[in-house]
């Protein structure tokens, strides 16, 4: 045990960008891909992940000191600090959940996929973190390592469960046949879409709204280009945050830096998700290929990070309409008791609204919408986790101080699916069982639906029953 728990903290403390070749390199191989081809193919992840890592990094150091400056200005009194989540994942993995998920995860999703029960196998290694975070919560909330990892175990079965739902939509709208999304940070919201979207379609008048990028562009020209549109929602959240805040040339190098910025993110992010995407098709067709010579009949999903799909004009776009928009949210919602000011993590809408666009197919009226629906109970959900994130980082020394301040990761604190469990657990230990029952039979009606042919998602245009 002592030696599985070493190598898979070893594993985590490469990083994606470094573990990830290696395994798909390795993964490819046994799939029956030449080792040079799988080589090229897990170097070409690798390549990727760094590539979309630099541009939501240029991002995040462009965002956050807006989204303080904005907060600032409206003299929020915000007392929870949204610290990112590397921070969140690095503590996540730094606990002896972070140890065990790797070994857990992986031969949990082996053993369904022999019995059938999914037809992913998320080679996501990295966002296992996810299931390391809410398996460290439910302990926090139950003092029991036990009880923990039923929590860990319940939060990834329900994510494979929505990645086998959600497939075909998401490979019909972002063209990456034999992929599925279990990423914990986009799947979830993805799946509220669902009712939200037929909901839209019976709005007399919004449901007639297309705001597609394809749409944007072919009306608007050349403004509605993805890196013109990037530039002007720059000036926008830039003249929100930094106009008459200090001396005019100061103003005005800020808001056009962060203007030419969001430009940047809006071409580039394209371009490495590209990369990335590269070096998973050769996998993905030879997971196909694998499966069809030894099973015959089925079919096999490969679970991959959302980062594939964030490059997608809508998605970009409807990320960067939710800074402000988050920020505006947070404010007014204080008075009702929420506590937590968006910072480091308003970077990472993208990952938040992907499986979204998909579901409300490319629509960024409709995404912007929904997400903002979403996140008005998720702020709540993370001012109620965030104490308890403080301690795990506390318990594990990773982060901030977390003694100065009470912290919390947007990301991972306003997902519904992150906070049900550690709330099922505040009920009590055996709500967490519950929980896992609960997580376990939508695995099983999800897989049994499949094998009838049912899978009305896939057949359905709005994508609902």
């Amino acid at each position: 045990m002592e030696t599985i728990v070493g190598v898979a903290h070893y594993i985590t403390d490469l990083g994606a960008a470094i573990a990830l070749p290696v395994i798909i390199t390795l993964f490819g191989w046994f799939l029956g891909l030449p080792l040079s081809k799988a080589f090229r193919a897990g170097l070409t992840i690798g390549i990727g992940f760094i590539g979309v890592g630099l541009v939501i990094t240029l991002m995040s150091d462009q965002v956050s000191p807006a989204a303080q400056s904005m907060a600032g200005r409206f003299g929020v009194g915000l007392d929870i600090v949204d610290v990112g989540w590397p921070y969140m994942g690095a503590a996540a993995y730094a606990t002896l959940y972070g140890a065990a998920i790797i070994p857990l995860v992986a031969g949990m999703n082996l053993l369904y996929l022999a019995l059938g029960l999914t037809r992913t196998f998320n080679i996501d290694l990295w966002n296992y973190w996810t299931s390391a975070f809410v398996g460290a919560l439910v302990g926090e909330v139950t003092g029991s390592f036990v009880w923990g990892l039923v929590g860990a175990a319940a939060h990834m079965t329900l994510m494979l469960a929505l990645a086998d739902l959600t497939a075909p939509i998401f490979q019909k709208y972002f063209e990456l046949p034999g992929l599925s999304l279990a990423h914990g940070t986009s799947s979830p919201y993805g799946l509220f879409a669902i009712p939200l979207n037929w909901f839209f379609d019976r709005i007399p008048g919004f449901n007639k709204l297309d705001a597609t990028p394809e749409t944007i562009q072919r009306r608007l020209g050349m403004i509605g280009e993805p890196m013109i549109m990037g530039l002007i929602l720059g000036l926008f959240i830039g003249t929100l945050s930094f106009a008459g805040t200090s001396t005019p040339p100061d103003d005005v190098k800020k808001i056009l830096t962060l203007a030419i910025s969001m430009a940047a993110v809006m071409y580039l992010l394209p371009q490495m998700a590209g990369v990335l995407v590269g070096g998973l098709l050769p996998i993905s067709e030879a997971a196909q290929a694998f499966v069809k010579k030894r099973f015959p009949g089925r079919t096999l999903y490969v679970g991959v990070d959302s980062a594939v799909a964030v490059g997608r004009p809508a998605v970009i776009a409807s990320g960067l309409l939710l800074v402000p928009i988050t920020l505006a949210l947070a404010i007014a919602l204080e008075p009702l008791g929420n506590r937590v000011l968006p910072l480091v993590d308003l970077a990472a809408t993208p990952f938040i609204v992907a499986l979204m666009v998909a579901v409300f197919r490319g629509n960024i009226i409709r995404t912007v919408a929904g997400a903002t629906i979403l996140l008005v109970p998720g702020l709540f959900m993370a001012t109620w986790v965030a104490p308890l994130c403080t301690a795990v980082a506390a318990d594990t020394h990773v982060g901030p101080d977390s003694s100065a301040a009470t912290i919390i990761s947007l990301t991972p604190g306003a997902n519904p699916a992150n906070w049900f469990y550690p709330a099922l657990a505040s009920l009590g230990d055996w709500w967490v069982a519950a929980g896992a029952v609960l997580s376990f039979s939508t695995l099983a009606i999800v897989a049994a639906r499949d094998k009838r042919g049912k899978h009305t998602i896939a057949n359905s245009q709005a994508g609902l029953d």
